[in-house]
């Protein structure tokens, strides 16, 4: 099951449970995936759906900085529960261990050794990792592995 149908069965069941946070927020979602697809004129594929979940994501977190800057407690509170619904739907992160496992595999397929080949290195990681740990996070592990 993709996971634009895993959030649309998700959506039934939170009608069914008059959960409207839930609602709320997937229904935001769904809505931004269907302006992607009418903009891209194509259907995405999940790693583009994951790339939506984690702007949106990424905007909560906006939310809660500005709502910390004005005190509005009732903000703070919404925005950490979207994340949590948002964060439902994201593939299990990979730990620093299964990164760095992932990073010297690509490192040896193409044999880089300087921190100049880093962005040959970074274009093959990324796609292996898709959505699964943050770029910097990544970009850091490889910038590491090659200065060594």
């Amino acid at each position: 099951m993709s996971l634009k149908d895993q959030l649309s069965e998700t959506l039934k069941v939170a009608m069914k449970e008059s959960n409207t946070d839930s609602k709320r927020v997937i229904r935001m979602v769904i809505s931004s995936i269907k302006n992607n697809e009418i903009d891209k004129g194509k259907i995405l594929t999940d790693e583009e759906v994951i790339s939506i979940l984690h702007k949106e994501i990424k905007s909560r977190h906006e939310v809660i900085e500005g709502a910390q800057l004005n005190n509005r407690q009732d903000l703070i509170a919404e925005a950490h529960h979207d994340i949590k619904i948002l964060n439902s739907f994201l593939p299990a992160g990979l730990s620093q261990e299964e990164i760095t496992f992932i990073v010297k595999e690509c490192i040896a397929e193409i044999g880089a050794h300087t921190p100049a080949e880093m962005g040959k290195v970074m274009k093959i990681v990324l796609p292996k990792i898709a959505g699964r740990a943050p770029g910097n996070q990544v970009s850091q592990i490889v910038k590491e592995l090659l200065q060594n």
